[in-house]
């Protein structure tokens, strides 16, 4: 066992959220948004208008900015809207879009102590895909999770667990690192320790998110995950 608490990562599998965790994707998504309002004749909106929306998905972030300008859409032009958001999107999905600092070097640091990456999130799964491989960050992730491909998406375990299924890896040897109540709510349900980032886009605060540990840079990320990898071996789950 003491083996395992300093011998790197290998046999574990660390499980990260995308949007907000590994990759800013906030402005173009607020391009996509502000490109199907524009074409209502309606102003475009601020991030800070649809920050917490944006692990949400896209109609929730079309109903936001449509609320705050006093507008609503009946089904069918909902429909039409999402479709011009993911048409725009898709083209333009790494324009401003760009990895967290330091986040290509802690999964450097990771992969090179052994450890079993995976991307679990609720982006759509050739969104997510295509996103990873324009920002060339595809080699660094043995397995992509849309939350397309889920039984249930997150905060269900469902997701969590068919993640980990497909990377070969154990619930009992498995890390998440995510920005959101969703997240949060996903690991805990999963039975999993919660790193939360704090440069995400979840409007509460740290101290209500309670994560196990909390970072505000990925220099801090593998220090903390080897913590709890070390807290996990010393007090092992369900044995």
């Amino acid at each position: 066992m003491d083996n395992e608490r300093t011998g790197g990562f290998e046999g574990w599998t660390i499980l990260f959220d995308l949007d907000g965790t590994l990759v800013d994707t906030a402005p173009d998504l607020l391009g996509a948004l502000n490109h199907v309002l524009t074409a209502m004749d309606l102003d475009a909106v601020s991030l800070e208008t649809i920050a917490e929306m944006i692990g949400h998905g896209a109609r929730a972030m079309i109903e936001t900015g449509l609320k705050a300008q006093g507008s609503v859409l009946s089904a069918a032009d909902m429909d039409a809207a999402f479709e011009r958001f993911i048409a725009h999107y898709v083209a333009n999905i790494a324009v401003g879009s760009r990895p967290f600092e330091g986040t290509v070097e802690a999964l450097e640091n990771l992969r090179a102590q052994g450890a079993t990456l995976a991307v679990c999130t609720n982006k759509r799964q050739d969104l997510s895909v295509r996103l990873i491989g324009e920002l060339g960050l595809a080699g660094h992730f043995d397995v992509i999770f849309g939350a397309d491909r889920a039984t249930n998406r997150k905060p269900h375990s469902d997701h969590i667990f068919e993640t980990l299924a497909e990377a070969g890896g154990d619930p009992a040897r498995a890390l998440f690192v995510g920005d959101s109540r969703t997240d949060e709510r996903a690991a805990r349900n999963a039975g999993l320790p919660f790193v939360f980032v704090t440069f995400g886009y979840e409007a509460e605060t740290p101290e209500a998110i309670a994560a196990d540990v909390t970072i505000s840079h990925y220099a801090q990320l593998v220090q903390a995950l080897s913590g709890l990898k070390d807290q996990a071996v010393a007090s092992p789950r369900g044995r």
